[in-house]
């Protein structure tokens, strides 16, 4: 690949970029129309896109997504999520605060243990029906619980597909993943909590009379089938068994979904209808335009480029190099998905907790902005970005301390 090529596919890039943050157009119509584009040099051949692991389509994250997409479905007919709203609801005495801490720490631990894009898909449906009764807006809790899904999800192994992808090539088991990016998660999350009421103002306010209807009803009500209830649930905890020890039954996350949905649409006996109403179309084919954008950069060297030119303005410093690695995963990973860009080898903390940057940073936001998009309370591009740059700086912030305490201190 020439200069030329690399030219062509970052103004590609670029150029899709910027459309898809002014809005202006379908996100998804300008990733394909920028994949496309790729193609026109050929920038990227039909086997680097399908085949290659480097500078492909993730297939492993899509049908990830597909699956627990189609789990979802399934599990929505028997009421759960409804039931749960309430139950949160209820617990929270009706405070909209109140309710978004338990979501958000439900979800951060959830991502700890599941990947964030399948706590998301489980949260987000029961985070709608809530607000639904409380009359409140979705969007603050939907972004909220975005931030919290990349936060617990860089805190072990299988939380993120980044995590998984930077874990697996550098050899690190489950429990040393976890004690060495823990502690950091632990700080953020904390903070994160702490920040709510300035990161979202006014978001809290609440009818009276909507928090009296809501602790009047009976939550157990709320459960359509429970015979599918239990078979969900059986279903469910061998999925979340398979995420755990995935690498020992030799079978990738994004296979373990795919068995458990097709177990689901078997003894379900439903129609199409009802086990593929929450499958987000639209965010797949998205993700399928941004892996080949990102592809073609990382085919046409553009990324690695990037990421040597900084790491050797440090001339061999190994604190200067940190910072630097660091900053530039956190820049990097708010504007290009955080999965791809995990290939260049960047800090694993950059690389999930900078996904907060942006709408399009990280999985668990893209597929937040879709759910939220098709429930009819969208997420703009920039209310997200206001929020998710401070959550991004202060996370910046307390990774760049824990890194220097505990790897250049007490080292």
């Amino acid at each position: 690949m020439n200069i030329f090529h690399a030219i062509y596919a970052s103004t590609v890039f670029v150029v899709a970029y910027a459309l898809i943050t002014t809005e202006r157009l379908n996100k998804t119509m300008v990733a394909l129309a920028g994949a496309t584009a790729m193609f026109f040099l050929p920038v990227i051949d039909s086997h680097e896109v399908f085949y290659s692991e480097e500078t492909g389509i993730d297939w492993d994250v899509i049908f990830l997504l597909l699956g627990m997409m189609i789990i979802v479905s399934v599990v929505r007919q028997t009421g759960v999520f409804e039931y749960i709203a309430i139950w949160a609801a209820k617990r929270a005495k009706g405070s909209p605060l109140r309710i978004m801490i338990l979501l958000i720490l439900v979800t951060a631990v959830g991502s700890a243990f599941l990947d964030n894009v399948t706590t998301v898909l489980l949260i987000a449906p029961v985070t709608l029906l809530v607000c639904e009764r409380l009359a409140v807006s979705a969007v603050p809790f939907l972004i909220g619980e975005a931030f919290a899904a990349n936060i617990g999800g860089a805190a072990t192994l299988v939380g993120d597909p980044t995590s998984i992808i930077i874990g697996t090539g550098a050899h690190l088991s489950f429990i040393s993943f976890l004690a060495n990016m823990g502690p950091a998660v632990l700080m953020v999350l904390a903070v994160l909590l702490m920040l709510l009421p300035r990161l979202f103002p006014g978001a809290f306010t609440v009818d009276p009379e909507r928090v009296a209807d809501v602790m009047a009803l009976d939550e157990s009500e709320a459960i359509s089938d429970r015979k599918l209830l239990i078979q969900c649930g059986i279903v469910l905890l061998v999925v979340f068994a398979g995420f755990v020890v995935h690498k020992q039954i030799h079978m990738e996350p994004s296979l373990v979904a795919m068995a458990g949905a097709g177990i689901l649409i078997l003894i379900s006996g439903l129609d199409r209808e009802f086990y593929l109403s929450s499958v987000e179309w639209e965010t797949l084919l998205f993700f399928a335009g941004l892996f080949i954008m990102v592809g073609a950069l990382v085919r046409t060297g553009v990324i690695n480029n990037l990421a040597h030119a900084a790491s050797h303005a440090t001339g061999g410093n190994e604190w200067l190099t940190t910072v630097l690695i660091l900053g530039v995963s956190f820049l990097f990973s708010g504007f290009v998905n955080n999965v791809p860009y995990a290939a260049t080898r960047a800090l694993i903390l950059g690389t999930v907790l900078g996904g907060n940057l942006t709408a399009v940073g990280a999985s668990a936001n893209v597929v937040v902005v879709g759910i939220a998009q098709r429930s009819g309370s969208p997420v703009s591009f920039w209310d997200f970005t206001k929020r998710g740059a401070v959550v991004t700086a202060i996370s910046f912030v307390i990774s760049l301390g824990y890194l220097w305490l505990r790897y250049f201190v007490l080292t």
